[in-house]
């Protein structure tokens, strides 16, 4: 929490109250007091007073600074209240999950001896206390989307309750931005208000399961709900019915429908007529993206090509069977790379899975550091040093590895000191880069499974359709899972995170612009999208991008990918893709 200031505060207050009547010494010094208890800004206290006289006259009483004295507390009172109740569900939630602790969320296998199970919470609450351990919970994290790291700290789980709720609020802002620019419309509507003509609203879906007929917990046609922005609809949340004749404008040709789910984006076309609900009459598909600009990505290159074509081999762990860990997929795919000699290898986590039962049980005998080196580290030292020219290694980690101090989605690179080799480079999850030209994205978490549980399709007619292109895929459920993230330009565009999946995300909503799947003014779609799932396999061109699917080393599959270099077009048209077996 910042330190209240003073200086500063009565600077707002004076910026911001000058010009009302009745401003004087005295409310300055009501309101610095009510500020420091408070840990207020001037800023904020201006906003709360000004919400507080809405339709009525802007002037100073001796009862203004007592008004919103009594705002303040009620508003703490409230929040306290939503936070006792949230605590209490999530606790009820995580009680008895396999691997999860209620106060961490998952539990941290930073120390496991011989015989040892992992710590609870209240273990590593009073290591800490008496200094033996450093705090978990109070640990500094870097967070960085380019190659080595930047240098963002941040304690995760201590972030204000305003500082998520603005970066939700500035996602469905962006996308209105996005939909005015795309279909020419000069204002957005408020979904709460009544009117008599359509209008054009921006929002999130949320689920609204009180309005569900079955109660159902899974998004359904009599659950959804639309949530505004601040800016442009209060942030209130209205329920949905779509018409009989609904339209979805802009949308790929034969699609026949739209995905749903909880977090997505969407534009809805119609009125509210003072039913207390909003009536939709067309969905608005999200703006395309365009081909990749290069420029927004952290560069890689494959020294010894001229040409800028490379062959690739990527894999996804699990690296080992759940029996053991003998790491026998691991060490068949180190002689596949070995055999094949390509010029990248891409590895994603987990590496060390924490849901593995020898780790949920504390059943090893070493530190997951030396796992990981023994494994892993070394192995992969030895690749680059036998094999000339080395491949360039990267390593995209997993919020279930046990290796990884930062157990939260989007999350750090693991640690340099784990490998030291100057051909293994270590990139956050999820990963932007590009090599030799190409585009990629990557990310560790199973967005496509999430996806496939959650999703709804509203069936509906057809205006004003894109036509598929001929090189691209046709609009079956991988593929349309996969443009759920290049039209929601996210990695993970789920809000909230599937209860039962929660453990596999651990999604941090203050740093969720971190998950932005592209970034600049003009947004672009990456060459190619690498999403391991447990789905079935697949490596499809969606829209000119790549998108491919490895599925896991543990299931014995992996892929392997070629560029033929510079060309006319999109790189994706000059990519060839295979899954292979171990």
């Amino acid at each position: 929490m910042t330190a209240f200031d003073e200086g500063r505060c009565r600077a707002e207050l004076a910026e911001n109250f000058h010009d009302v009547p009745g401003f004087d010494d005295a409310f300055i010094a009501g309101c610095l007091r009510l500020c420091e208890s408070h840990n207020l800004t001037g800023e904020d206290l201006f906003f709360k007073w000004e919400a507080s006289t809405l339709g009525m006259g802007r002037v100073i009483t001796e009862r203004t600074v007592a008004n919103v004295t009594a705002i303040v507390q009620t508003e703490l009172a409230k929040a306290r209240k939503q936070q006792m109740q949230q605590q209490t569900r999530f606790n009820g939630a995580s009680r008895g999950r396999p691997g999860i602790d209620p106060f961490f969320g998952r539990r941290h296998a930073a120390q496991i001896g011989p015989t040892s199970s992992l710590l609870s919470a209240n273990q590593l609450l009073q290591s800490t206390s008496s200094g033996s351990v450093s705090s978990i919970a109070r640990h500094k994290v870097l967070l960085g989307l380019d190659v080595e790291g930047r240098k963002d700290e941040y304690k995760y789980m201590y972030e204000k309750v305003t500082d998520r709720s603005e970066v939700l609020d500035e996602r469905i802002d962006e996308f209105g931005v996005l939909i005015k620019k795309y279909y020419k419309i000069s204002d957005l509507g408020d979904p709460s208000l009544s009117t008599d003509d359509e209008v054009v609203i921006v929002g999130r879906i949320v689920l609204d399961p009180e309005s569900s007929s079955s109660n159902a917990a899974k998004l359904n046609e009599a659950s959804v709900c639309l949530e505004s922005s601040r800016m442009m609809g209060s942030g209130v949340r209205i329920p949905v019915k779509f018409e009989h004749d609904l339209k979805i404008r802009g949308g790929l040709r034969g699609q026949g429908g739209i995905g749903l789910f909880p977090g997505a984006m969407v534009a809805f076309k119609g009125k509210n007529g003072g039913a207390g609900w909003f009536s939709v009459s067309e969905i608005l598909s999200l703006p395309p993206l365009s081909l990749a600009d290069r420029s927004a990505y952290n560069s890689l290159k494959v020294e010894h090509r001229d040409d800028l074509s490379f062959s690739m081999i990527v894999a996804c762990g699990p690296y080992t069977s759940e029996s053991s860990l003998d790491f026998k997929p691991w060490k068949d795919l180190l002689d596949k790379v070995k055999m094949d000699r390509p010029d990248v290898l891409l590895l994603l986590g987990p590496f060390l899975d924490c849901l593995h039962p020898v780790f949920k049980t504390g059943e090893v005998n070493d530190f997951p550091d030396d796992i990981f080196r023994r494994a892993f580290s070394q192995e992969l030292t030895d690749l680059v040093a036998a094999v000339s020219p080395p491949p360039l290694v990267l390593l995209v980690p997993s919020v279930r590895d046990v290796q990884s101090e930062h157990a939260v989605y989007p999350q750090r690179p693991l640690r340099k000191d784990l490998v030291n080799s100057p051909s293994i480079k270590m990139l956050s999850n999820p990963a932007r880069f590009s090599i030799n030209g190409v585009t990629f994205a990557a990310t560790s978490v199973d967005v496509l499974f999430h996806l496939k549980k959650e999703e709804f399709i509203k069936r509906a007619g057809e205006v004003d359709t894109i036509p598929v292109a001929e090189t691209s895929s046709s609009t079956d459920v991988m593929s349309n899972l996969c443009r759920h993230l290049t039209y929601q330009r996210s990695f993970y565009p789920l809000f909230p995170t599937p209860l039962d999946l929660a453990q596999e995300t651990n999604l941090d909503i203050s740093h969720s612009n971190a998950l932005d799947l592209c970034t600049g003014a003009e947004a672009t779609v990456p060459d190619i999208l690498i999403v391991p799932s447990r789905l079935k396999q697949f490596a499809k061109n969606v829209d000119d991008t790549m998108a491919i699917n490895p599925s896991h080393a543990s299931k014995g599959t992996f892929a392997a990918v070629f560029y033929e270099g510079e060309g006319p077009g999109p790189a994706a048209r000059r990519l060839k893709v295979a899954i292979e077996k171990l």
